[in-house]
């Protein structure tokens, strides 16, 4: 199987976005603002946004499975309080939901918490519970700065996340870091705030021991990690300079990377410096980059080309980037697939 570890919902119906402008336009009185009852998306309009969208796409590239989370950039956490991504979040996982019913064999769920800058993490654990026991989702996507951009939450191993990880550990589902739209003018979101996150999650994971307090946690860092593999010397030379354990015992049993890199160097480089068993095929595609590229004439966002033409990967390599991690890494993923007979 070839399985994409991060999907989003990026082409849900126009509904959707209009219903989420009226939210925000009535934060100031929310008693006039659209209840959730409100918003009405029928089957066949979710099928057609996904069979002729990621569908359509899944098929031509030759992708199985994608686990599909709610468009990263519409997350917003830091719009309104609690309550507004509260109800945000309920929303946007159950149309995730609703696409995994509907295409049970092409996709399964990841959650969307309902963080708030300020406001303690574990308020967002009744979503997650809800998403993983009533839905079957078998990730979360986790944002280290829920204020979109000024990083006013403290960092990943301060003992106020440890009630999500907790709760992580007892079902055994990794989290995606994954960020949101940035409200700080001098970070653009997909190209610069993602990939700024996604290093800064891996270099707050460095410094600390947080995985000493939770050797089972697991990490997805994705983007290709960022800035990480390209700067793999750096980091194991700050490791070294903190006392730290090498980076194979201190972070690469809890921590992997997904392939959302696009360009032939980019996944050379990953599969060079990473190691194969914390790889994860990803594409995010009909995502931050949609275009085709000029050079090559395909899809930047089709990353299976770039794993395929990978010099240095063996057909072993390949199928456990494709397949053999994402189960290892999802064990609820694993279990389900079994349950299909797959």
């Amino acid at each position: 199987m070839i399985i994409d570890c991060h999907g989003h919902y990026t082409t849900a119906p126009a509904a959707l976005e209009i219903w989420r402008k009226r939210q925000i336009d009535s934060l100031d009185n929310p008693a006039i603002g659209p209840k959730a009852g409100d918003l009405r998306i029928s089957d066949d309009e979710l099928r057609e946004s996904i069979e002729h969208n990621q569908l359509r796409l899944m098929r031509a590239r030759g992708l199985d499975l994608t686990i599909f989370s709610p468009r990263a950039s519409f997350m917003a956490h830091h719009v309104g309080n609690f309550e507004t991504s509260s109800t945000w979040a309920s929303i946007c996982n159950e149309l995730c939901h609703r696409v995994a019913g509907l295409f049970p064999q092409q996709f399964i769920g990841a959650a969307m918490l309902p963080q708030s800058p300020g406001v303690a993490p574990e308020t967002c654990i009744p979503e997650l519970v809800r998403c993983v026991e009533d839905y079957g989702f078998v990730a979360i996507n986790l944002n280290p700065d829920p204020s979109g951009g000024h990083w006013t939450a403290p960092p990943l191993s301060d003992r106020s996340w440890y009630p999500i990880y907790e709760k992580m550990v007892d079902y055994d589902i990794p989290a995606m870091i994954h960020v949101s739209t940035s409200c700080n003018a001098c970070f653009h979101t997909t190209g610069a705030h993602y990939l700024n996150a996604d290093t800064t999650a891996f270099m707050q994971c460095l410094t600390s021991d947080l995985f000493k307090d939770f050797p089972t946690l697991r990490f997805v860092i994705p983007h290709g990690g960022g800035a990480v593999p390209y700067h793999w010397g750096r980091f194991r030379g700050l490791a070294q300079e903190l006392k730290k354990p090498l980076l194979q015992d201190h972070l690469l049993n809890n921590i992997f990377f997904d392939t959302c890199v696009y360009h032939q160097p980019g996944i050379d480089l990953l599969t060079r410096v990473i190691p194969v068993f914390n790889t994860l095929f990803a594409s995010e595609m009909i995502g931050a980059v949609r275009g085709v590229d000029p050079e090559t004439g395909f899809h930047f966002d089709d990353t299976r080309r770039y794993i395929d033409a990978a010099s240095t990967l063996t057909e072993q390599d390949r199928h456990q980037i494709y397949e053999g991690n994402a189960r290892r890494v999802y064990p609820r993923l694993d279990a389900a697939l079994k349950a299909q007979g797959r």
